[in-house]
C-alpha cells in the first residue's frame, strides 16, 4: 500500500512539474532528483508516523528544516493556499498553523504577493483574486419593499375605522338604493382612503430608499493599500485577499488578515468582542488583525487574508438591518402636539357623534322629500343602520382631519429633502436629528487645521541653530548634520515615497504635515529615502498622537552597529527635551538659559507669522539604557537638530463663514494643538479675533488648554464664555469645554477629526467630523461628516438646520388653521342643523391637500440669509411661538365666518339649492387653503410672493392641488358628492378664498411679545407677578 501511494504522488508531482524524466536535461535531472528526493522522504516521514500513531506507539518527532516551503499540490484556485486555511487563520488566533505555513511571509508567498511592493493591480490579478476568494462586501438583509409599507399604512387604527365604515356603507348603500346607484359612497370613501394610504407609503418608501443610499455612502471608507509598489487609497469594497493594507491610528480595520510589520500598534476589538481593553497586535505573540476593529495607536501594514462574507465582521453585519426609524427630539415634540389636537379632534368627534344620534332618533333630521328620517316602529333597520353608518362615518372623518397626520409625515420630508441638500453641500447626514438640532447651535467649537485653514503644508521657513538658511543656501550646512537630518525625517515618519520607474515626479502620500517635511527633505536636501532605510533598522517607534504632540523612533545602525534615538514634534515641547544644538558648522553647543530664550523668541516669531513650528532632535544611546527603559524612548539630554516653520494659508471664505455665525448669534471657538502665537495669528486672520483688539480683552479670550484644564470648576465656568482661543489644547480639555459649555445651556456644535476627538464629539449636541483627515473612530462618533473639511461648510449645515426647523414652523401654522377651520365648521353645523356640509370624501381630500401636499409644498422651501438675521432658537423654545399664533387665529376665524354664512344663508345668496351650497362651502374651504400656503411661507415677511420662482416644487403642487380641485368640482361629481359650478360661482369662491392675502399682510403689521403666551397662562394660574 505505502508503495502505490509513492507511486501515485511521484507521478503527480511529476505532472505538476510538467515534465517527465526523460524529457529533462542532465542539470534538470538533477534538480529534480533532488526534489523527489526531498519529497519522498517527507512523504515516507508523514506515512510512518500515521502507522505509528495508528498502533498507539508515540512517534518520534523530527524537527523541520530551518528553510521549508509548503507546496499545494492540488491547487484549485491557483494559489497556493487554499481559502478555508486563510478563514481561519485569524479566526483561531492559531501561531501553530501560522508557522507551519512559514509564517506572515510564507502566507504573503503563498497569495504571490510581495510584502514590499504589494500585488500586481493589473485587471486580470484582481479579478482573479475576486474569482478565488470573494469581494469585500457582506450581504445585507433585504431592504423593506413597498408593500410592507403599505401595510403599515394598513395597520392605522382611524384607517381600519374608515375602511369598515365603506364597508358598511357600500353593503347598505347597494341594499337601500340598488346596485345601480347605491355603491357610489361606499367605494367613494374607498378610494379616498386608498388614495391616502398610498401617498403616505410612496413617502415612507422613498424616505427609506433614501437612508439606504446615505448608508452606502457611509459605508465607503478609503483605505491605502500599496499596489506595485505606490501607495495608494482605494475604496474599503475593492480591497482583495493579498492587498497590502497601510494603518494608522484612527483607521478601520478594512478586513481579516496578518500584521507584516507594525510599531506601538493597540487595536480597539470591543465592535467585535465587547471588551474595551485595547489589544496589543506584534508580529511575534499575536500578528492577527479583524475586520470592523480599530486602530486606537501607533502604525503598521496588514496583509488581507479573508474578505467580506469570509470574515466574522461581514457575517455580524448581514445580519444587522441598519434602522431608519429614528426618532428625533423635534419629532417626539411634535407626537406630544399631534397627541394633543388628536385628542380635542376626539372630544369634537364624539360630540358630533351624540348630537347626531339625538338629533336622528329625536325625528329633527329630514331626508330630501322633507319626511322624517326616524319615524319610530315604521322605520326600517336597514335605513336605521345605514343612517348611522353615515353618522359614524362622518364623525371619523372628523378624527380623521382633526389629527394632524400630516407633522410627521412634514418632519420627514423636510429632513430627508434637507440632508439630500447637503449632500449636495458638502455635508453627510449620519444621524436626522443633528439637522434640526443644528439649527439650536449657540456655539462651534473648531479645530484648525484643515477647517480654518486649507491643509496644504508647505516648509517656508528652516532654523539650524541660531541661523535661518532659505531655499538653496543648504550647501553650507556641514554633512554629517545633513545627514542626521535625513535620518530623523525618513526613519521618524508615518509617510511613504514612490517614484515611478519612468518620469521623475515623486508621489509622497502619508499627513499634510509629513507631505510638507518629506517634500522638502527630498527637494532642498536631496534625500534619497530608500538608501537611508537601507542602512538603518528600526528597534522601536512611539508614533505621534494629539495628546503627546511628539513622535520618537529608535533605530540601529547597520554599518556601526550604533543605536540612536530621534524625536520630531511640538517645536517648545522638542526644545525642552535638549540640552545641547548643532550649529551650522556641526559643533555641537550646550543651551543655556540664554540660549533656551533665543530659541523660544524664534519659534514665537515663526508661530506670530501663522507658521507650524516643528524640531527634530536625536541622541546616541546605549544598549544598556535600551534594555532598562523597557521599550521607552529617551527623552532627555537630546541635541536639537533644527526646526522648520510650515505654512498653512487660510480657506479662502472661511473669514465670511465665521462673521455669518457670528452675525447669527452663534460663537466661534479656535481650540487647536498649535502654539499660542500660532493660534492668535490664524484666530485674527480667520476673524475669531479682532486685530488691535485690546490687550485685557485678548487675556480673557486666548488661553492654553493645561491653563483651564488647571481651573476649579467655579473657575471654568465663569471664563468659558468668554475664551475664543485654545492652544496647545488636548482632546480631554476639548471634551472639558464642551461640558463646561452645556452646563451654562449652549447648544454646543464641535468639529474633529482624531481618534482622541472621539469624547468630545459625543458629548456634543452636534458632532462634526472631518470628511477627508477624520479618521473613522472620529467619524462614527459624529453626527454629521464634513465632506471637504472646510469651515465654510459647517456654516452652510447652521443654515440648513435652522432651514428644518423653519419649514416645519410654517406646515404647523398651515396645518393648524384648516384643523381649527374644519372642526369648528363640522362642529356648528352639526349641532345647529344636524347637517355636516363636508362629507368623509370632501375632508379625507382636504387631509390629502394638507398632509402630504401641503408639507411637500413647504418642507422643501431653502434657505434662506434672512434665517441667518436670527438669534438660535432656544432649547426650551415653544414649536408654536406668539408670531404663528397671531398668523393662524385671524385666518382661521375668517375661514369659520365665510364657511358658516355659507352653511346657513349661501342658498338665498346664490339662489341655489343644498347640493350646490355644500359645494360652494367645499370649494371655497379647498381654496382657501391654496391661497393661505402662500402665507405659510413667511412666518413674518409681508411680502410672501419673495423668491418663489426659484421654488418649483412648490408652484408644482399649488398647479396639482388646483387641477384637481377642478376634476373634483366639475368631473368627479358621484365620486366627490359635488355639483357642477358656473363661472360666477367659481369666482365667487376664488374672490372669498384671496382675501386670505390682504388679512395676511395685515395681520403681520400687528408686533407681538417674544415672551410665549403659555408663560403668561402659567404664571396668572400660580399668581405670579407677569
Amino acid at each position: 500500500m505505502v508503495s502505490s501511494i509513492f507511486h501515485a504522488n511521484i507521478k503527480f508531482v511529476e505532472l505538476l512539474l510538467g515534465a517527465e524524466p526523460s524529457n529533462l536535461n542532465n542539470n534538470k535531472k538533477k534538480w529534480h532528483s533532488a526534489f523527489v528526493t526531498i519529497y519522498c522522504s517527507r512523504a515516507l516521514l508523514s506515512l510512518n508516523k500515521k502507522y505509528s500513531m495508528s498502533k498507539s506507539i508515540s512517534p518520534t518527532k523530527i524537527p523541520r528544516s530551518p528553510s521549508y516551503t509548503v507546496v499545494n499540490l492540488n491547487p484549485e484556485n491557483g494559489f497556493e493556499i487554499d481559502q478555508m486555511s486563510l478563514i481561519e487563520l485569524p479566526k483561531k488566533k492559531n501561531l501553530a498553523q501560522l508557522r507551519e505555513l512559514g509564517g506572515v511571509d510564507g502566507v504573503a508567498e503563498a497569495l504571490q504577493t510581495d510584502a514590499e511592493r504589494g500585488i500586481d493591480s493589473g485587471e486580470k490579478g484582481i479579478a482573479k483574486r475576486h474569482e478565488a476568494f470573494g469581494s469585500n462586501t457582506y450581504k445585507k438583509p433585504p431592504t423593506k419593499s413597498f408593500f410592507y409599507f403599505l401595510w403599515q399604512a394598513f395597520k392605522d387604527l382611524t384607517i381600519i375605522i374608515l375602511l369598515f365604515c365603506a364597508a358598511l356603507s357600500l353593503g347598505f348603500g347597494m341594499k337601500v338604493h340598488g346596485a345601480k346607484e347605491g355603491w357610489i359612497d361606499g367605494l367613494s370613501i374607498f378610494i379616498a382612503v386608498f388614495l391616502v394610504i398610498g401617498v403616505s407609503a410612496i413617502s415612507n418608501y422613498r424616505q427609506n430608499r433614501q437612508f439606504d443610499k446615505l448608508s452606502k455612502v457611509s459605508d465607503d471608507i478609503q483605505i491605502d493599500v500599496v499596489r506595485d509598489g505606490r501607495r495608494q487609497p482605494i475604496s474599503i469594497f475593492e480591497i482583495v485577499v493579498g492587498d497590502v493594507v497601510c494603518l494608522k491610528i484612527g483607521d478601520q480595520v478594512p478586513a481579516d488578515g496578518l500584521l507584516l510589520e507594525g510599531h506601538s500598534l493597540q487595536i480597539d476589538e470591543s465592535s467585535m468582542t465587547g471588551e474595551s481593553e485595547h489589544v496589543e497586535v506584534n508580529q511575534s505573540r499575536n500578528p492577527f488583525l479583524f475586520s470592523g476593529t480599530k486602530v486606537v495607536d501607533g502604525y503598521g501594514r496588514m496583509l488581507i487574508t479573508s474578505v467580506g462574507m469570509n470574515t466574522t465582521w461581514g457575517q455580524m453585519m448581514s445580519q444587522i438591518s441598519r434602522d431608519s426609524d429614528e426618532q428625533t427630539p423635534l419629532q417626539a415634540r411634535l407626537d406630544k402636539l399631534t397627541s394633543s389636537i388628536g385628542k380635542i379632534g376626539l372630544t369634537v368627534a364624539f360630540l358630533v357623534l351624540v348630537v347626531l344620534f339625538v338629533r336622528y332618533f329625536t325625528g329633527s333630521t329630514k331626508d330630501e322629500n322633507g319626511k322624517k328620517e326616524f319615524d319610530g316602529s315604521k322605520t326600517k333597520v336597514d335605513d336605521i343602520i345605514n343612517a348611522a353608518v353615515e353618522i359614524i362615518a362622518a364623525a371619523v372623518t372628523i378624527v380623521v382631519v382633526a389629527i394632524p397626520e400630516g407633522l410627521p409625515l412634514a418632519v420627514t420630508l423636510t429632513l430627508a429633502y434637507s440632508m439630500k441638500r447637503m449632500m449636495a453641500d458638502n455635508a453627510m447626514v449620519r444621524k436626522l436629528s443633528a439637522c434640526e438640532t443644528m439649527g439650536s447651535a449657540t456655539t462651534i467649537c473648531t479645530d484648525k487645521t484643515g477647517t480654518l485653514t486649507m491643509n496644504k503644508m508647505k516648509v517656508t521657513n528652516f532654523w539650524l541653530g541660531k541661523e535661518t538658511f532659505s531655499e538653496g543656501t543648504y550647501s553650507s550646512i556641514a554633512p554629517y548634520v545633513i545627514e542626521l537630518f535625513k535620518e530623523g525625517i525618513a526613519l521618524n515618519t508615518t509617510g511613504s515615497i514612490y517614484k515611478p520607474s519612468s518620469g521623475s515626479e515623486f508621489e509622497i502620500s502619508g499627513s499634510p504635515t509629513e507631505k510638507a517635511i518629506l517634500y522638502w527633505a527630498v527637494q532642498e536636501l536631496k534625500m534619497d529615502m530608500e538608501e537611508v532605510t537601507r542602512g538603518c533598522a528600526i528597534v522601536h517607534v512611539e508614533a505621534f498622537n494629539s495628546k503627546k504632540k511628539r513622535s520618537g523612533v529608535l533605530m540601529k545602525r547597520t554599518m556601526d552597529n550604533t543605536m540612536w534615538v530621534h524625536w520630531k514634534g511640538a517645536a517648545e515641547m522638542v526644545l525642552a527635551m535638549c540640552s545641547s544644538y548643532y550649529d551650522a558648522s556641526g559643533i555641537v553647543k550646550d543651551i543655556d538659559e540664554k540660549r533656551k530664550s533665543e530659541f523660544e523668541q524664534i519659534i514665537q516669531g515663526m508661530a506670530a507669522s501663522s507658521l507650524r513650528c516643528i524640531a527634530f532632535a536625536h541622541k546616541q544611546v546605549e544598549v544598556k539604557e535600551i534594555e532598562d527603559s523597557k521599550e521607552t524612548l529617551e527623552e532627555h539630554g537630546l541635541t536639537l537638530l533644527g526646526m522648520v516653520g510650515i505654512k498653512d494659508p487660510c480657506r479662502p471664505g472661511v473669514k465670511k463663514a465665521v462673521e455669518d455665525c457670528q452675525y447669527a448669534g452663534v460663537n466661534v471657538k479656535m481650540i487647536t494643538g498649535d502654539n499660542i502665537f500660532t493660534a492668535k495669528a490664524i484666530a485674527t486672520e480667520c476673524g475669531i479675533l479682532k486685530p488691535f483688539e485690546d490687550e485685557d480683552l485678548l487675556s480673557d479670550a486666548v488661553i492654553e488648554g493645561e491653563e483651564f484644564r488647571n481651573y476649579t470648576p467655579e473657575q471654568r465656568m465663569e471664563r468659558v464664555e468668554k475664551i475664543r482661543v485654545m492652544a496647545r489644547s488636548s482632546p480631554f480639555d476639548k471634551l472639558l469645554m464642551v461640558q463646561c459649555l452645556k452646563q451654562k445651556g449652549h447648544v454646543v456644535a464641535v468639529t474633529g477629526d482624531g481618534t482622541n476627538d472621539a469624547p468630545a464629539l459625543k458629548e456634543a449636541d452636534i458632532g462634526l467630523s472631518m470628511g477627508i483627515q477624520g479618521t473613522e473612530v472620529a467619524k462614527e462618533s459624529s453626527d454629521i461628516v464634513i465632506l471637504d473639511d472646510n469651515f465654510a461648510s459647517v456654516a452652510t449645515v447652521l443654515r440648513w438646520g435652522r432651514c428644518v426647523y423653519n419649514n416645519i414652523q410654517k406646515f404647523i401654522q398651515f396645518q393648524l388653521t384648516v384643523n381649527i377651520a374644519a372642526l369648528v365648521i363640522n362642529f356648528v353645523a352639526a349641532v345647529s342643523s344636524g347637517d355636516v356640509p363636508l362629507t368623509a370624501v370632501q375632508l379625507l381630500w382636504v387631509n390629502l391637500i394638507m398632509d402630504t401636499l401641503g408639507a411637500l409644498a413647504l418642507a422643501t422651501e431653502k434657505p434662506t440669509d434672512e434665517l441667518m438675521k436670527n438669534p438660535p432658537v432656544g432649547r426650551s423654545e415653544p414649536l408654536i411661538t406668539n408670531i404663528m399664533w397671531r398668523n393662524i387665529l385671524p385666518q382661521a376665524l375668517y375661514q369659520i365666518s365665510v364657511l358658516l354664512t355659507l352653511q346657513f344663508k349661501g342658498k338665498s345668496i346664490f339662489g341655489v339649492n343644498d347640493k350646490v351650497k355644500d359645494t360652494l362651502i367645499f370649494n371655497t374651504f379647498v381654496l382657501c387653503q391654496v391661497f393661505n400656503e402662500f402665507n405659510a411661507r413667511k412666518l413674518e415677511k409681508r411680502n410672501v410672493f419673495e423668491g418663489i420662482h426659484r421654488n418649483g416644487i412648490f408652484l408644482g403642487i399649488i398647479g396639482i392641488t388646483i387641477v384637481l380641485q377642478v376634476l373634483m368640482v366639475e368631473f368627479l361629481k358621484k365620486f366627490a358628492d359635488t355639483e357642477r359650478l358656473d363661472l360666477v360661482q367659481w369666482g365667487a369662491c376664488v374672490g372669498m378664498a384671496a382675501v386670505s392675502w390682504p388679512i395676511g399682510w395685515v395681520v403681520k403689521c400687528i408686533p407681538v411679545p417674544k415672551k410665549p403666551v403659555s408663560s403668561y397662562l402659567k404664571a396668572a394660574v400660580r399668581h405670579e407677578p407677569i
